[in-house]
């Protein structure tokens, strides 16, 4: 089969889009045919590489895919060949403790499949092999290439939000990047909740298409002080929640930005992992700092249900062949992207 692969850290140079042996299946496993998998930026951390984490070379990337059962494992009874899937991209070891009481992301051997995966494993290839625990049934009315967007910044989004910052009808929302994969899903799931996203963006292009997602407070960080105007959006109050994945560029104005008693939500760092911080202020405005990892599968599914209802719509700005995963990663390195990208394989 076709795949994108790397066999050491660099640019986008070192992307090869190459022949790889088709996985093999074992007993509770499935094999999907890929039709569509998009592009995160957990592919350029794995592709950069990240202090502290080993990526098993040689790799394919791609925790995101849609696409159809081609094969099941001999173990395998509620999965067919051509059913239509998507894949939820959490791994654990579904015996411990943490597994065992739903909260997966705390197993000590939870990966994301894709990322911290291989040799070989991720979305970006012809075929993809998968637990069958980890295949959903495909939401009704997507395409492939909606569908193939979706799970890990729904996902993310929805654990961040509704699991760990718990937001209510009227809360004041942050969402920093909020044109991007995860901003958009954040800047929706405020929405059906109530709650009332400021959406920052780096464009009057972008800002429009957050205003088209339904954020009712906007921000050019490019021309606008993005503190003063949250300032004066909240009456000085400060908002209710930040939701936070930028990291060092950022933290400090999201800091500044919340109310006494107000919550900080991140999941990621992308533009660095160091964020200084005035203690006086964590305590003495009482505020609260949640880190949030990607999600379980039960968070996947409360989400995919307000997909298939409407409410929740994937965004694909960008549509690939599979070969040009460079040109996907530059774009998103360079913050040229407007909801998520799409790789799909040729045949």
């Amino acid at each position: 089969m076709k795949a994108v692969v790397f066999e050491e850290h660099g640019g986008v140079d070192v992307l090869q889009y190459k022949e790889v042996a088709e996985p093999k299946i074992g007993p509770n496993d499935v094999l999907i045919k890929v039709r569509a998998a998009s592009c995160n930026y957990n592919d350029i951390w794995a592709r950069r590489g990240m202090p502290g984490m080993r990526v098993s070379m040689p790799h394919i990337s791609g925790s995101d895919a849609a696409g159809e059962v081609v094969e099941v494992g001999s173990e395998v009874a509620d999965i067919k060949s051509g059913d239509e899937v998507i894949i939820y991209p959490g791994l654990s070891c579904r015996t411990c403790q943490f597994c065992a009481n739903g909260q997966d992301t705390f197993c000590r051997q939870y990966k994301i499949w894709g990322f911290q995966t291989g040799p070989l494993d991720g979305g970006h290839a012809e075929f993809a092999k998968v637990p069958a625990f980890n295949v959903i049934p495909k939401p009704k009315g997507l395409g492939w290439e909606e569908a193939g967007s979706l799970a890990l910044v729904l996902l993310t989004s929805w654990r961040m939000l509704v699991g760990r910052a718990r937001i209510r009808a009227g809360d004041l929302v942050l969402v920093w990047g909020a044109a991007g994969g995860l901003g958009s899903m954040a800047v929706q799931i405020c929405r059906i909740f109530g709650a009332q996203p400021i959406a920052v963006a780096s464009s009057d292009e972008k800002v429009e298409f957050c205003r088209r997602l339904g954020a009712e407070h906007l921000i050019n960080r490019k021309k606008q002080d993005v503190l003063e105007r949250v300032r004066e959006i909240t009456g000085r109050r400060g908002v209710d929640v930040v939701f936070e994945h930028v990291g060092n560029a950022t933290w400090e104005q999201s800091v500044a930005s919340l109310k006494w008693g107000g919550t900080l939500v991140t999941c990621g760092a992308t533009t660095g992992f160091e964020a200084p911080t005035d203690l006086r202020l964590l305590w003495n405005k009482q505020m609260n700092f949640l880190g949030s990892h990607m999600g379980n599968k039960t968070d996947l599914l409360e989400g995919l249900r307000w997909v298939e209802s409407g409410h929740i719509k994937p965004v694909v700005s960008h549509t690939f062949p599979l070969q040009e995963a460079g040109t996907a990663q530059t774009m998103m390195e360079n913050n040229e992207v407007m909801g998520k990208m799409v790789l799909v394989p040729e045949s």
